[in-house]
């Protein structure tokens, strides 16, 4: 069991985000999925839609994404899978203009799964790094 919810988050990042694949999140994702990632624009619908609409603005504004899972544990119901996104952002994302940059970002998301669908799912981003490599928000100061 904890391979086939392990494969289920797989496929969600890797073919649903990464290569736009939304259809697939029909079989692999609840109606009424509850996202629980505190930086999801106001407009994004809650369930499935919310997190359809989600995958294809990312998948607009970076058209070239690449999205890598880096690590996965399993336990009981739920699944902790860490990420690595890259691409360039060609296209408008949260109201900001193209700016031609690359990015990576890296994240960590837990799905809760129940018959074969994510029901409930928390996303944890590094936003802010990515506002900073798109240039909206300047680079902390650092000291040595």
């Amino acid at each position: 069991m904890a391979a086939d919810n392990k494969m289920i988050s797989r496929r969600v990042v890797e073919e649903g985000f990464a290569q736009g694949k939304v259809e697939l999140f029909d079989d692999l994702v609840a109606e009424d999925v509850v996202n629980h990632d505190e930086t999801l624009p106001p407009e994004i619908p809650p369930g499935r839609e919310g997190v359809k609409a989600l995958a294809q603005g990312y998948k607009m504004a970076f058209p070239d994404l690449v999205l890598t899972v880096e690590d996965q544990i399993a336990e009981g119901d739920k699944v902790a899978t860490r990420w690595t996104a890259r691409g360039t952002h060609q296209g408008e994302l949260m109201g900001i203009p193209p700016t031609g940059k690359e990015a990576r970002v890296t994240g960590t998301t837990i799905d809760r799964i129940e018959d074969g669908q994510i029901v409930e799912t928390w996303t944890n981003w590094d936003q802010v790094s990515l506002l900073q490599q798109l240039g909206v928000i300047p680079e902390m100061a650092r000291t040595s």
